[in-house]
C-alpha cells in the first residue's frame, strides 16, 4: 500500500523547515570564526573583484547554475527560486540569535553542530519535491550522470568553489577546508536518511516499474 499524498501545504512548510536548517548551519559556520565556506568564499572574492554586493554575488552566481545546468536537463521549480531567496533571510535572522564562538575549540563545535545540520536541512528540503537549489541541483544531477556517489561530486563542487573564491581573494580558513571535504559526505547521510539519494531513489523507481509491469 503506498504512502498517502502530501499535500502542497504540508510540503512547502517542509521545504521552509529544510531551508532554515540551512540557515541555521551557515550562522553557526559564520560564528566558528574559522572561515567561509567554499560557496561564501566565492561570493566574497566575487563581491571584492566586481565590486557587487556579496548578496547579489550570491544571487548573480545561483542564476549562472541554473542556466549552465539547463543543457544536462536541470529546469528550476519554485523550490529553486524559494531557495535563493529564503536561506539569505534566514542566515539573516539567525545570525543574532548565536553567540561568536569563544575561541578554536568552540568553533570547532560549532562546526561539529552545523555539518549534520546541513545533511538533514538538505534531505528535508529535497524530499518536499518542489525543487532543488542551483547548487544541489547541479549536484544531484552530475551524481545520476556520472554514477558517482553525491559526497564525492559535493566535495569536488566546493572545492572547485573553494579555489575559485581563493584566486579573487575572498576569506578562507581551516573551517573553509573542513567544510569543503566533509559537507558532501553529510549532504549523502541527509539524502539516504530521507530516501532522496540518487541512486537509491533510480533503484525504487525501477523497482516500481518492474512492479507495475508484472501486475
Amino acid at each position: 500500500m503506498s504512502a498517502p499524498r502530501r499535500s502542497l501545504a504540508a510540503r512547502w512548510a517542509q521545504l521552509v523547515a529544510g531551508f532554515l536548517l540551512w540557515g541555521l548551519a551557515i550562522a553557526l559556520m559564520i560564528r566558528s570564526g574559522l572561515g567561509l565556506g567554499p560557496w561564501d568564499a566565492f561570493h566574497l572574492g566575487l563581491h571584492r573583484l566586481t565590486g557587487a554586493s556579496v548578496g547579489v554575488a550570491s544571487i548573480v552566481t545561483g542564476l549562472v547554475i541554473v542556466v549552465a545546468s539547463l543543457p544536462i536537463g536541470i529546469r528550476p521549480r519554485a523550490g529553486t527560486l524559494a531557495n535563493m531567496v529564503l536561506i539569505g533571510l534566514f542566515v539573516d535572522l539567525l545570525l543574532p540569535l548565536v553567540p561568536p564562538a569563544g575561541g578554536a575549540l568552540a568553533g570547532l563545535a560549532y562546526y561539529a553542530a552545523a555539518l549534520p545540520v546541513i545533511g538533514i536541512g538538505t534531505g528535508v528540503y529535497i524530499a518536499a519535491a518542489l525543487g532543488s537549489g542551483p547548487r544541489d541541483g547541479l549536484m544531484l544531477a552530475l551524481a545520476l550522470r556520472t554514477g558517482w556517489p553525491v559526497r564525492r561530486v559535493r566535495t569536488l563542487i566546493e572545492l572547485s568553489a573553494l579555489g575559485a573564491g581563493w584566486a579573487m581573494g575572498g576569506t578562507i580558513g581551516v573551517g573553509t577546508v573542513i567544510y569543503a571535504l566533509l559537507a558532501g559526505p553529510a549532504v549523502q547521510w541527509g539524502l539516504r536518511r530521507f530516501g532522496v539519494l540518487p541512486a537509491a531513489a533510480a533503484r525504487d523507481a525501477a523497482g516500481a516499474a518492474a512492479t507495475r509491469d508484472a501486475a
